[in-house]
């Protein structure tokens, strides 16, 4: 990729889970094109009805492909989503606790509250109770959720120790910020779908700053930027 004539500002709507990995694709974009990232975080729902309503978002990294496809089909954006990482889901905890039989620690005593990103607008928290139906726990638990608004409100719960453990996204556990603190299990990847999550240009993106809009959705799929978001714990296309 080639240093553009002059550097634009892209404002990018990114999906809570990306947070960690955002700053080290951004660092790589700029050295590449000269172009800064200004990263927003929330849940993939509460952006989709910001951008419907004229938020001035360029580029949207969703944490799935349902919110991106729902503004294609509306004519939001200039391209059908693209997958660009699949995310994996986590148990995670700071207190001391044992994760390796969590199925039954859930149900115990030592667990009153259990941190879950909303399932309307996050899709990490939709995928937390397909895993919890799987094992049949949803409704047993349903008394113990603290729902948060996004899967990094989830983390904030679980971090301060405001819960006793929560689910999350692996790119959290494993991002340089929270590595080391508490512990985590994987989840068994057939008790949920895959968490593909896709990239889109939006309609702002093209008005505003086309080249460089066009130069970040195609660098999601460069092997550099791969590489930065299997380090960050996802898996790639």
């Amino acid at each position: 990729m080639m240093h553009s004539t002059h550097a634009d500002t892209l404002s990018v709507a990114v999906a809570a889970n990306v947070q960690f990995a955002f700053d080290d694709l951004k660092e790589e974009f700029k050295k590449q094109t000269g172009h800064d990232l200004k990263g927003v975080f929330n849940s993939s729902g509460k952006f989709v009805s910001q951008i419907i309503n004229g938020a001035p978002f360029d580029v949207f990294m969703s944490a799935d492909m349902d919110f991106p496809n729902s503004l294609y089909q509306q004519g939001f954006t200039i391209t059908a989503p693209k997958i660009y990482a699949y995310g994996s889901l986590v148990l995670w905890t700071t207190k001391n606790l044992d994760l390796q039989s969590w199925q039954s620690l859930l149900q115990s005593d030592k667990v009153q509250k259990i941190a879950i990103a909303n399932p309307k607008t996050a899709p990490y928290g939709k995928e937390t109770i397909r895993v919890l139906k799987f094992y049949k726990l949803d409704v047993v638990l349903e008394p113990r959720f603290v729902y948060a608004e996004s899967i990094s409100q989830a983390d904030q719960y679980i971090h301060s120790g405001v819960v006793d453990l929560g689910f999350t996204a692996k790119s959290v556990v494993v991002s340089s910020k929270m590595q080391g603190k508490g512990q985590w299990i994987e989840l068994p990847a057939n008790s949920y779908t895959p968490i593909a999550q896709g990239v889109v240009i939006l309609k702002h993106g093209q008005e505003n700053a086309p080249q460089a809009s066009q130069q970040f959705y195609d660098f999601l799929s460069s092997a550099k930027a791969k590489a930065i978001l299997q380090k960050n714990g996802y898996a790639v296309p």
